[in-house]
């Protein structure tokens, strides 16, 4: 039974990532000043710090 629970899981976390992806679909094929009526993209309050190509080898 543990296996079937995890198969629903799995399929009810892919149908929900499905209507999400047709959702923004939607919203992004309507016209640029709708999308700025409805809040689209929704702002977000996170800030990315760009590190440059080479702070992954320790390059300051």
């Amino acid at each position: 039974m543990f296996i079937l629970s995890t198969i629903g899981r799995i399929v009810s976390d892919f149908s929900a990532a499905r209507a999400r992806y047709r959702t923004e679909r939607a919203i992004g094929s309507l016209p640029a000043e709708v999308q700025k009526d409805i809040g689209w993209p929704p702002v977000r309050d996170v800030r990315v710090r760009d590190h440059g190509a080479g702070t992954w080898a320790g390059a300051k």
